[in-house]
């Protein structure tokens, strides 16, 4: 059984962050709201296709790319501003604060490790109120690389002040646990998106219904 860690990472879309409201502003700029789906998978194929190609690119620009193109070159860049804009204004799911407080209070270093851009995720989590619970945000531009790479999740852990093997990574995709697991971090895995872990992925050190499940679970592994 792995030790506790000294230090958690949280990945920050989808497993903080509610991208729900962005359907909103997709439907008031004359696209459909079904299109968040389809244009966020995109985001992330495109940003990984960078990685394994060897380049890199800012969130902004990825994300803007794979929208222009799923709204199959409709949209105006005003268009895409206005959507863009969205993801500094978006708010934090159910689970994040108790998690994050659970994890702060019991003297874990709390980290964002994030392929959004840094002044959205400080807005985000200012506006949330989660920004007193966190003491360091990594992003994929600073580490300058995207996830799954072995790096990132190694860099999380320096900017954490611990080593990977002390450091878990949570997150509601499979993916990303899996990465983590590979730069050898620990894992701890929220079904809320996903519903069942994909056994193509190395399996996470724990899992579990929410956020706070997944933090509980991290604090009762034994102490080194």
């Amino acid at each position: 059984m792995p030790a506790r860690p000294h230090a958690v990472a949280f990945d920050v879309l989808e497993t903080l962050l509610d991208l729900d409201p962005l359907r909103a502003r997709l439907e008031e700029i004359g696209q459909p709201a079904q299109l968040l789906r389809p244009w966020f998978m995109r985001f992330q194929r495109d940003a990984m296709a960078l990685t394994l190609s060897g380049d890199f690119a800012s969130f902004e620009s990825v994300a803007r790319q794979a929208l222009r193109t799923d709204t199959e070159n409709t949209a105006t860049e005003e268009d895409l501003d206005y959507v863009l804009e969205g993801f500094g204004r978006l708010p934090a799911h159910p689970d994040a604060d108790p998690a994050l407080r659970l994890l702060s209070e019991a003297g874990l270093r709390v980290g964002c490790l994030t392929v959004g851009s840094s002044e959205n995720t400080a807005r985000f989590l200012e506006q949330a109120g989660l920004a007193r619970h966190v003491d360091r945000v990594i992003t994929a531009e600073q580490a300058g690389i995207w996830k799954p790479a072995p790096s990132i999740y190694r860099v999380a852990a320096r900017e954490l002040g611990t080593s990977p093997e002390s450091m878990a990574l949570v997150a509601v995709h499979a993916w990303d646990c899996h990465g983590a697991k590979r730069a050898g971090c620990l894992a701890g895995w929220c079904e809320r998106l996903e519903g069942r872990y994909g056994d193509v992925f190395t399996a996470p050190d724990v899992s579990g219904a929410d956020l706070v499940q997944v933090a509980e679970l991290l604090l009762r592994l034994p102490s080194e």
